[in-house]
This record gives structure tokens, sequence and C-alpha cells, in this order.
């Protein structure tokens, strides 16, 4: 006797025995217990969702002798011959290969007969979508008013290529993706009558890999059991349909998050010496990053072991989610280019180094950034003192600045101290948070009356000299400082680390009438 896929030995045979589509079932069980079938049915969804199996119960169901809730009995004469594929009333035709004007214009000429043994002449015609233009238009006229004994069960999988004059004249059927946990009990059910011993991780596996199709998680299931008459792990599973391993993937995963450019290309490495399929790898590295931003957002994860889990944990828990969402899309948009490229191996490492040297300069703009939103924030929060202080009086107004200025004096080394600590404290109350941030571990030295000097005790930085050396912000110092002393003060800076201070004059003081000296 020849061998039967698992698939097609296991397929559902009534309308109760289908998963995941009871809102399609039920609707056409109450149809035909009130004997109002269409006369065109148009069954649209994802491959192994059930389009088919529907199509073909449903013809049994409409011919059977003995129809019991409105299921087929599948005991009768007629419903055996459909089983068995033998009665010429009901005719599946696939599109992608009957697709001509001559084939339509044959099932045109035979709807005229009457059926031979059946009381309907049921037409189920796959992958409707592959017609062509003229085939479509002449099944158009046909469709639309079929004999009183003929029935038409169209499935697609792209609906939106279907005319719309052909869509209009269909009972249209909508098939979800079967869930996770509908596809788990199926597959119990197959391996319990089929006696295939598998673990719990392996089921969960080939359900996630099947995307909500019963048929591909029936054949991934199938090509398992014949690879080991022993038990199926997990392990065996990834094996077969070419996923690495996932040491692998947490490897590249975290060295990408980490910016480890090194680690990164090793893993790529290693997956590349086990034979593996690299766009497969890639594709498992993006699913592994969108759960570990799942993890973080709900707590909650079921494809993964307790040690697996703990080591997502502990990425999740030190990466930020803007930043998992980066990777996201710039992996997915490297694995658009690995797709239509034949040197898979080069661009898949020039993308990963590329990410990690995105990552590493996007960690410097997102501080940037977040400090430019608190001095916006701080700005705001000062603009209403700032504008009770314009509303006062001129008397009252040009008081202020006097009874500051004569408050302040400088006369010793720790007086001089503590009010450098009260300017720079200024500034951070201003808003001016990237000043406050350069300023807040220095000292100042009074030179003389017109000169200070601000000493950086752990030297002077090049992103530290920058913001000094910005006009604005150099602006803002001196008006900071001219609140305080009523004057106009000469500011020079000093590396606390450099043995031999280089003097130099910076640009674009002229503009503020102010003369800066910068000593790196």
């Amino acid at each position: 006797m020849a061998y039967t896929a698992l698939y097609r030995t296991f397929r559902p045979i009534r309308f109760e025995d289908m998963v995941g589509q009871e809102h399609i079932t039920k609707t056409l069980r109450n149809q035909i217990m009130a004997n109002r079938v269409g006369h065109a049915y148009l069954f649209n969804g994802g491959r192994g969702t059930g389009k088919t199996t529907t199509a073909k119960i449903l013809a049994r169901a409409v011919n059977c002798l003995n129809p019991q809730d409105g299921e087929p009995c599948n005991e009768c004469e007629i419903c055996k011959e459909i089983l068995e594929g033998s009665l010429t009333d009901v005719v599946e035709m696939d599109a992608a290969s009957n697709n001509s004007v001559e084939d339509i214009r044959a099932i045109r000429d035979e709807v005229n007969f009457l059926p031979t043994k059946a009381k309907y002449r049921v037409y189920i015609i796959d992958e409707v979508h592959m017609l062509s233009v003229g085939a479509f238009n002449a099944l158009l006229k046909t469709l639309e008013e079929p004999p009183e004994h003929v029935k038409f069960m169209l499935a697609t999988t792209e609906p939106q290529k279907l005319p719309a004059t052909i869509l209009s004249r269909c009972q249209r059927f909508d098939y979800k993706k079967i869930n996770d946990e509908n596809i788990i009990k199926r597959l119990r059910i197959i391996c319990a009558e089929s006696n295939i011993k598998i673990t719990d991780d392996a089921l969960k596996t080939i359900a996630v890999l099947s995307e909500g199709a019963m048929r591909d998680a029936i054949s991934i299931l199938e090509r398992c059991s014949q690879e080991s008459t022993e038990e199926i792990t997990i392990n065996l599973v990834k094996d077969l349909v070419g996923l690495p391993s996932l040491d692998y993937i947490h490897k590249l995963t975290k060295a990408i998050l980490e910016n480890e450019e090194t680690v990164a290309l090793q893993a790529i490495d290693d997956v590349i010496e086990e034979g593996k399929d690299l766009y497969n790898f890639l594709w498992e590295v993006i699913k592994y990053t969108k759960d570990i931003l799942v993890y973080k957002a709900t707590q909650k994860l079921t494809l993964y072991s307790e040690q697996e889990l703990s080591e997502l944990q502990k990425l999740a828990e030190k990466t930020e989610k803007e930043r998992l969402l980066n990777v996201i899309y710039e992996l997915s948009g490297l694995e658009a280019n690995i797709k239509n490229s034949t040197q898979k191996t080069i661009i898949l490492q020039a993308g990963i180094i590329k990410i990690c040297m995105n990552q590493a300069n996007g960690d410097i703009a997102q501080l940037e950034k977040k400090v430019a939103v608190l001095e916006q924030k701080l700005n705001h929060i000062n603009a209403m003192p700032q504008k009770m202080t314009n509303s006062l009086p001129p008397r009252q107004a040009s008081a202020r600045p006097q009874q500051v200025t004569q408050s302040v004096s400088m006369p010793t080394a720790g007086k001089q101290t503590e009010d450098w600590k009260e300017i720079v404290e200024n500034l951070k109350k201003s808003g001016k948070i990237r000043l406050f941030t350069c300023l807040v571990n220095t000292t100042i030295n009074k030179l003389n009356d017109q000169t200070w000097e601000i000493e950086f005790p752990n030297g002077l930085t090049a992103f530290n000299q920058k913001i000094l050396e910005d006009v604005t912000n150099r602006n803002d110092l001196i008006k900071t400082i001219a609140l305080l002393t009523g004057k106009e003060i000469n500011i020079k800076l000093k590396d606390g680390k450099a043995t031999k201070p280089v003097e130099t004059t910076s640009s674009g003081f002229e503009d503020l009438g102010i003369d800066i000296n910068i000593i790196d």
C-alpha cells in the first residue's frame, strides 16, 4: 500500500474536526441545516489554514444522503465516493496549472449537464487568483447565475488579485492563522495515534515555526519522526529545519547590543563552519531581539527554558526599549539586503559591523538628546520667574543686580570657592545643563580683577572644550558671572593634568566684546 503523508492522513473530514476556524464552520453548518447554501463561496487565508479542507467537507455535506447537524455522515455512498475521489460530480481544479480560457470554457460547458449521482455538481478551484484575465471573464457570467444544481467553491491566498466582479458574486470567508495552542493540541492527537514520542519543548518549537499553518506543522512533525525513532527533542527539530543553536544566536545578539564587533564576527564564523543558512540565522537573531523586547515589556515568554530565559533577562535589563527597536529595524533592513545578494557572508559581516558602529554613535546622540530635552524643561520651569522679574517696576528690577553685586566679594580662597560653586549652581537652576555638567568638578582661580582661570583637575577633555568654545555657552557663562560680580570677566581654561599649559586664543569673542583665552 502506498505511503500517505501525515497531513493527508489526518485531514479533517468533519467541520467539528477543524481547528481554529470555528467562526467559519459554525456559519456553514447553519446554512446547511437551514437549506440556504449559496451558489459561490470564496475561502481566503494563509497556507495550511483549512481552505481546501473546508471546501471538501462542504461538498460532501451538500450532497450527503444522511446529513447530521450540518455535518456529512461520511458513511453513505456519496460521501465515500467523494472521499475516494471517484465521484465525477465533484471536480477539484488547480488554477495554477489550469488557468487558461479554454479550461474555464470547459467548465462553463459542463455546468449545463445534470449531476450523475449527487444532488449538486461542485467545482472546487484552488489558487483561483492564478486565473488569467480572459479566464476570469469567461467565468464571470456562469459564476453570477449558475444552474441550480451547481456550486462553486474558490480558494485563494491572495484575494487582492481577484477582480471586484468576482469578489462581489461570492460569499467570502477569511481564515485566521491558527494559534500555537491549537496547533499543539492537534499535534498531540496525531502523535498519540501515530505512536510518535516528542517533548513539550519540541511541540512548542514546531508550532512557532509553522507560523499559524497546520499543514506546515504536521509536515515538520512528520520529517522529525522519520529522522529519529526515539523521542523528538527541540534540538532535533532545530537541526532538521536548519536553525542554528540558541548559543550562537544569543552570542551575536549580545555582541550587537554591547557593540562588540569582534565577538559578533566570531559568532558569524561559527555559524558558517556549522554549515547553517545565514538568512535563517539572521531571521532567528531578529526574532530573538524581538523576544527580548517583548520580555522587557511583558515579563512573559513561553518558548525558552529557565536557563535560556535567564540569559535573555540579563540582556533585557541592561538594554533600553528604544535601542532594541533600532536594532530590530536595522537587522530587518540587513535581512532584505542579504535576500537579494549573491555574497551573503560579506553583506552580513559588513552589516553587523555597521550596526555596532551605529549603536555606539547612537549612545552619544541619545545622551545629547536627553540633555537637550532636560534643558528645555528647565527653561520652561524658569520662564515664569523670569517673566515676573521683567514685570517689576524699573526701580525694583534694577535694584536686584545691585544687591547681588554688593553681597559678592572674594577676599579669601575659601570664599572664592564657595562663590564659584554658587555660579555653577546658578547655571543648573537656569537650565544650562551642558555648562553645569562641564563645570561641576572645576575650581576657580582669580588671577586679577579682570581675569579668572577655570581649572579642570581631572583634565580638560575635548568634549568640555567644545562646550566652552560654543559662542552661546560662553555668552551664558559670562552673563552668569557678570550677574554676581557686576564686571565683564576674561576667562582662561587650565588643564589640571597638563605639565606645560599651551595658551590659545579662542575665536568668535569679537561679537561679545570679551577676550577669553583657553589653555589646554
